[in-house]
C-alpha cells in the first residue's frame, strides 16, 4: 500500500505549478466561494420555479394532457413544484435550515422526473448530477454542524456522502462530451475523462475541479446561449433550462474546491502515507 501512494506522490513540475496557482486562487477567494457555489447550485431550481409561475396556465394544460387527468390535479402539481423549488432555493442561499432546503430540492427532482414522464438517458444523467451537487451541499452543511462534536460517526458518514456526490456530479460531463473522429475531439475527450476520473477518486481534486469549472462554463456559454434564440420560444426554454442546470453542476464543483474532496479520496490518503 505504501508503494501505491508513493507512486501517487510523484510530481511533475508543470502540474505542481498549476496546483500552486489553483491553491492560491482558492485561498484568495475562500470567503465568497461558498456563497457563489450556493447561488449556482439553486439557479436551475429558482429559474424553473419562476418559469412555472410565468407560464402557469401553459404548464397546467401540458401536465393535464400528458397525465390525461383533470386540470385541477395538474394545477396542484404545478403549485407544489413552485412552492418546493422556490422555498428550497431560499433556504439554501440564506443558510437557514439548509438540510430541509436540500431535501425539498431533491424532492422536486423526483417529482418532476415522474410528473413530466421524461426518461431519456441524458435527462436521467443530468438529474443524477443535480442530486450529486445537492449531496455535496448536504455533506458540507452536516460537516459545519458536527465539527464541534467528539463523535466521528456522523463525520464518517459525511465522507461517503461527499464521495457519492463527487461521483454523481461527474455524470454531467458524459452528457456534454462530444465524440468525433477528429484528433482534437479525441484529445479533448481523453483529457476530460482523465479529469472527471481524478475528481471521482479525489486525486489533485482542486486543480481538476477548477479546470472542469472553466471548461464547463465555456461550453455552457457556447452551446446554451438562450439569449440568441429569443424569437423561438421552444428553443429559448430548452437552452435556458440547460444553461441554468449546468450552473448547478458548476456549483457542486465549486463546493468541492472550497471544502476539499473529503476523507474518502486519494488526496486525503496521501497525507497519511
Amino acid at each position: 500500500m505504501n508503494r501505491v501512494f508513493e507512486n501517487f506522490n510523484l510530481e511533475i513540475p508543470f502540474v505542481r505549478k498549476l496546483e500552486d496557482i489553483a491553491s492560491d486562487v482558492v485561498i484568495r477567494s475562500r470567503v465568497f466561494l461558498p456563497t457563489i457555489a450556493r447561488i449556482c447550485l439553486v439557479s436551475t431550481f429558482f429559474e424553473d420555479g419562476v418559469r412555472l409561475v410565468t407560464q402557469f396556465t401553459e404548464q397546467c394544460s401540458y401536465i393535464s394532457n400528458i397525465w390525461n387527468q383533470y386540470y385541477f390535479l395538474a394545477t396542484i402539481f404545478i403549485i407544489i413544484n413552485i412552492a418546493i423549488q422556490l422555498s428550497g432555493s431560499f433556504l439554501v442561499v440564506f443558510r437557514y435550515k439548509v438540510e430541509l432546503g436540500v431535501y425539498l430540492l431533491m424532492a422536486s427532482i423526483l417529482i418532476q422526473t415522474i410528473g413530466y414522464h421524461i426518461w431519456s438517458r441524458i435527462f436521467i444523467l443530468r438529474n443524477l448530477a443535480l442530486c450529486g451537487s445537492l449531496a455535496l451541499l448536504l455533506a458540507e452543511s452536516k460537516t459545519e454542524q458536527n465539527n464541534a462534536l467528539p463523535s466521528t460517526g456522523e463525520k464518517k458518514s459525511n465522507q461517503f456522502i461527499l464521495l457519492g456526490g463527487r461521483i454523481l456530479v461527474i455524470l454531467m460531463f458524459f452528457t456534454v462530451i462530444h465524440l468525433d473522429s477528429g484528433v482534437f475531439y479525441i484529445i479533448q475527450a481523453l483529457l476530460n475523462l482523465f479529469l472527471i476520473g481524478a475528481v471521482a477518486v479525489g486525486y489533485k481534486t482542486k486543480l481538476s475541479c477548477l479546470i472542469l469549472i472553466v471548461w464547463l462554463s465555456i461550453i455552457n456559454f457556447v452551446y446554451n446561449g438562450f439569449w440568441s434564440s429569443y424569437s423561438d420560444s421552444v428553443m429559448w426554454d430548452f437552452l435556458k433550462y440547460d444553461f441554468f442546470q449546468t450552473w448547478t453542476i458548476v456549483g457542486g464543483l465549486i463546493l468541492i474546491v472550497s471544502y476539499g474532496p473529503g476523507g474518502v479520496s486519494i488526496d486525503n490518503y496521501k497525507k497519511n502515507w
